[in-house]
């Protein structure tokens, strides 16, 4: 009865072994457990504070890591694929929920800084290499279901084996399971509530890169506009004084001088204003640069038809951030696409043609790589909780993308998003993290509460950390809302601040 109900529940990764008993299985055991769409390579006790990696920079994050179950699997869904997956359990605390953890860029690593965080949250924590090794795209040539497996499948099937581990090792099922992950995780995300409604309770999709074929073609084209002559680039080291200026106009905007501009939809600034009265200096533009800062600061057009090859454009206070897309040569993750998914190994990026080549890379890949359909309607009518957030400063995946995401599901399932989907976009946030905004949050957290309350999070309480200790707090606010100064009290106190 035990096993028939866990095939019932598990499906394509089934557990096939319990103990006759059908009581928990011990660490080392789990390595007998076979699963359906692959196998179970090892399973041992890791000690407090004992896991490590050979690139010991990444040591600290595991210091504090409790004692856990160490499961490694390799699932086979079709003949070419090779998804290596890792379960970590604790060995007390569980909180009996599962927690997994996505990807960034390629794929191609574990998420082990992300499944550390989950184990000491008391979580059972799950991440893959997306079914390839390496942080390019190598593994797309002649292999096409290894790049179905890197687009969604590795997620749903890690998901669905970590389950039946999680089952096989506890006894139980977990009571919810959540996943949580940024930028590539923020598609995986999003594919995950559109493609597999039943795999969790709650979904966290950060700064998600949704549109990833026609982000690449954009980004690329964009990078060799910028650098069309040696007079049209921005060197870095102007980077700062467009940041200063920018803040000058804007950062008081809100009623309060932070460094952070709160809704940058608001600033009109005009890169005219910095033109340089003379010679070229560090503090001003030329002519050119005036005219690939606005480029920067627009949706990505084709100059000569003026449509719009990619709908976002990066906003006020990005600019410290450029050079991830105006540096000398295109970023390594969109160039890699370019070449190894929609062209060859060999092709030169400065003849990309616009639109043309926008649209072969969106087709390349079949929708593979697309996370945009906006009907997630049986994953909300499931009861699931969509939590989605976005760095306004992100320089690399536009805030917009986020934005319109978030109205295209609302006006696809209606009443269902009342009260089951929240954006919370991020002042002064970089890609997924950093920058003078709060961009520490519990995202998880809100989320389960979410899922256990029924209670949708109008904002969220964050903070800002220097040299380790927390400077400021501020609270996030669930779009279209934005936080506001009470008027009193210091403006680094989450209290002082109300969301309207």
């Amino acid at each position: 009865m035990r096993i028939a109900a866990l095939v019932g529940v598990f499906g394509a990764a089934t557990l096939h072994a319990f103990n006759a008993a059908g009581s928990p299985i011990a660490c080392e055991s789990l390595a007998q457990v076979k699963v359906t769409s692959g196998r179970v390579l090892s399973a041992e006790p890791v000690h407090a504070g004992a896991f490590a990696l050979p690139n010991a920079n990444a040591a600290a994050v595991f210091k504090t890591v409790p004692a856990f179950c160490r499961a490694m699997l390799t699932l086979t869904p079709s003949d070419d694929s090779d998804i290596r997956v890792e379960v970590w359990l604790p060995q007390s605390g569980w909180n009996h929920k599962l927690q997994a953890s996505g990807n960034g860029g390629l794929g191609g690593t574990m998420p082990y800084p992300a499944m550390a965080a989950s184990v000491k949250a008391g979580y059972a924590a799950v991440g893959t290499d997306t079914g390839h090794v390496g942080g390019n795209a190598d593994f797309v040539a002649g292999h096409a279901e290894k790049l179905v497996d890197f687009a969604y499948r590795a997620i749903h099937e890690m998901t669905v084996a970590a389950k039946a581990l999680v089952a096989a090792h506890y006894d139980a099922r977990p009571a919810r399971a959540y996943f949580n992950s940024c930028s590539t995780g923020g598609r995986q995300a999003l594919i995950e509530a559109q493609r597999y409604p039943d795999d969790f309770d709650g979904i966290v999709a950060g700064d998600p890169s949704w549109d990833q074929m026609r982000l690449y073609a954009a980004r690329v084209w964009l990078n060799t506009y910028v650098n069309r002559s040696p007079a049209a680039v921005i060197p870095a080291s102007k980077y700062q004084a467009i940041h200063n200026a920018i803040l000058d106009k804007c950062d008081g905007l809100d009623g309060v001088k932070d460094g952070v501009i709160e809704d940058p939809t608001k600033c009109a600034f005009d890169f005219a204003t910095l033109t340089c009265r003379g010679e070229d200096r560090a503090d001003c533009l030329t002519g050119d640069q005036v005219e690939t800062a606005n480029a920067m600061a627009r949706p990505i057009r084709d100059p000569k038809s003026g449509a719009v090859l990619h709908p976002g454009r990066y906003y006020p206070g990005s600019e410290l951030g450029w050079g991830g897309v105006a540096g000398p040569s295109p970023s390594g993750e969109s160039h890699e696409g370019m070449r190894k998914i929609v062209f060859t190994p060999e092709w030169d990026y400065h003849t990309i043609k616009v639109p043309g080549d926008v649209e072969r890379a969106v087709k390349a890949d079949k929708g593979l790589l697309y996370g945009g359909d906006p009907d997630v309607s049986r994953f909300f009518k499931r009861g699931g909780k969509l939590l989605m957030y976005h760095g306004w400063a992100d320089p690399l995946v536009s805030p917009d993308t986020s934005v319109i995401m978030f109205k295209r599901i609302t006006d696809t399932v209606g009443s269902l998003a009342a009260t089951s989907l929240a954006l919370f976009m991020v002042p002064g946030m970089g890609h997924c993290q950093g920058g003078p905004g709060t961009d520490v949050f519990d995202k998880v957290g809100a989320v389960d509460r979410w899922v256990e309350t029924g209670k949708r999070p109008l904002s969220i309480e964050a903070t800002h950390t220097t040299a380790g200790a927390v400077d400021r707090t501020r609270p996030l606010c669930a779009y279209p809302t934005t936080a506001h100064y009470n008027g009193t009290g210091s403006t680094d106190d989450a209290k002082n601040f109300r969301c309207q």
